[in-house]
């Protein structure tokens, strides 16, 4: 079949579909269990995202226009979802985790076939199995054993901010987790909802400075070992979705109505995630020229 969509129809749609995986990857950020950073690999987007966080002077206006509209995604996922999500969490806790994990479940064959662009050898597939194996029982461990109050002061809001940006930079951590950890997950949520300036400022400040600090770094380790980070990416994906299936006793809680409900959600993320994956196919943003210059 032809397709007769118009470039300005075809650009409209790829923004709003840069928009929705901002809204999920900001939603992701706040949401214990997800990796913002896992959720861009899994989008298309932490490559690129990288790269520009690399070097913010290469392709600045391209890159800047590009993720326009990642980032207002983003925004509105963590500071307009945040109340229905902090609302369902506590009256549906199994539902949203089972939606989230059929969004991320149905996004892997993109994410999948990503990782092989430049070949996959065997060994690259043991790489997943064992990554996914080891991190799954870091997580449990750290779920179970690391439980630490840390006083809530500028510092310490600076970390969480370098936590939340290590996110971002390193897929398959979950910065809500390691809040939770340490006694500031809700203290945080709360500075979000009420925009809280002693909460935010620092957090962004903290931030930034692990950007900077890491962002570089890894998109070197892109370039000489691509194949070998991104089925690393895989298996702490496999692993951080995992750790949020919900628990046994969660599930048999649940009457008709709720497992109605959980499988109808998870299968509605599933396919929302590889309808996702279609669209990226199809309305993909091509790469800005190496010949672009930087503004």
């Amino acid at each position: 079949m032809t397709d007769t969509t118009t470039p300005g129809s075809r650009s409209a749609i790829d923004w709003t579909l840069r928009f929705v995986k901002g809204m999920f990857i900001g939603t992701g950020a706040i949401l214990p269990g997800v990796s913002g950073g896992a959720l861009a690999a899994v989008f298309g987007l932490y490559e690129r995202l990288i790269e520009f966080l690399a070097d913010l002077r290469r392709n600045f206006v391209a890159n800047l226009l590009f993720f326009v509209p990642v980032a207002l995604g983003g925004l509105f996922g963590i500071f307009v979802l945040a109340f229905p999500l902090d609302y369902f969490l506590v009256n549906a806790e199994v539902q949203v985790m089972w939606f989230f994990i059929g969004c991320i479940a149905g996004t892997l064959p993109a994410l999948f076939k990503e990782a092989g662009k430049y070949g996959r050898k065997t060994w690259h597939l043991w790489l997943v199995g064992i990554v996914a194996v080891v991190a799954l029982v870091a997580l449990v461990l750290a779920r179970t054993y690391l439980n630490v109050t840390l006083p809530q002061n500028f510092w310490t809001w600076l970390l969480a901010g370098a936590i939340f940006a290590l996110g971002m930079i390193v897929p398959g951590l979950s910065p809500s987790n390691f809040l939770l950890y340490f006694n500031m997950y809700q203290p945080l949520t709360e500075g979000i909802k009420h925009l809280d300036l002693s909460v935010l400022i620092p957090v962004g400040i903290g931030a930034v400075l692990c950007v900077l600090a890491f962002a570089k770094a890894v998109s070197k380790l892109l370039d000489i070992a691509y194949p070998v980070v991104f089925h690393v990416i895989i298996g702490t994906v496999i692993a951080s979705t995992a750790i949020i299936i919900p628990t046994v006793d969660q599930h048999l809680a649940l009457d008709a109505v709720g497992w109605v409900l959980t499988v109808g959600l998870a299968a509605a993320g599933v396919a929302l995630g590889l309808w996702m994956g279609r669209l990226e196919d199809k309305y993909k943003t091509p790469e800005p020229l190496a010949a672009d210059v930087a503004s």
